[in-house]
């Protein structure tokens, strides 16, 4: 399964951070590419070093024209769009699961009502006011149901060993 992210929007200055850490949560939870609007250059060269020291080569594609992205990908994946207004992700992860491309859909503000028309999903997680970062996080985890931890990223310089106290890095001097 392909997964990619298509983040809408941001609110100028306040966003950079939020919208860094849905592209964090995105790369470490197993997506391929998130395609950007109306974002700061400097999270892409951010990602960029994420992926030189702990490998992968997980993709940010500056766009112009988000609508073009998902109609695009609609040819050939399923739009997931995160809204707290959708179906219960707990309706529909196992449908989820069973997709072989998906293109989810992350809003900053107020989303433009035509991403709802051109959903295949309309994903909330849960039915309360959350961030954007936790129910991406969430609807990954779901859908790939913790597998994507099982796979190390290639080319890491640094690998994160698991230790019940402590930290435990395993450092490499080159890319393999």
């Amino acid at each position: 399964m392909v997964i990619e992210v298509v983040r809408i929007g941001q609110r100028l200055v306040r966003d950079d951070r939020v919208t860094t850490h849905v592209a964090l949560v995105a790369r470490a939870f197993g997506c391929s590419k998130i395609f950007m609007t109306e974002v700061n250059p400097e999270i892409k060269d951010t990602l960029e070093k994420i992926n030189n020291t702990w490998g992968g080569d997980f993709v940010v594609e500056f766009i112009d024209n988000w609508k073009s992205i998902v109609k695009m990908k609609k040819k050939d994946s399923k739009i997931v769009h995160l809204t707290m207004y959708g179906e219960s992700i707990n309706e529909v992860d196992m449908q989820l699961r069973k997709e072989e491309n998906l293109l989810i859909v992350v809003g900053a503000e107020k989303v433009p009502r035509e991403i709802y028309e051109l959903a295949d999903y309309n994903v909330g997680i849960g039915n309360q006011p959350h961030s954007e970062i936790s129910a991406l996080a969430i609807i990954l985890d779901r859908i790939q149901k913790g597998e994507q931890f099982k796979n190390s990223f290639p080319g890491a310089k640094r690998k994160i060993i698991p230790t019940r106290n402590g930290k435990n890095v395993l450092v490499r001097g080159t890319r393999d």
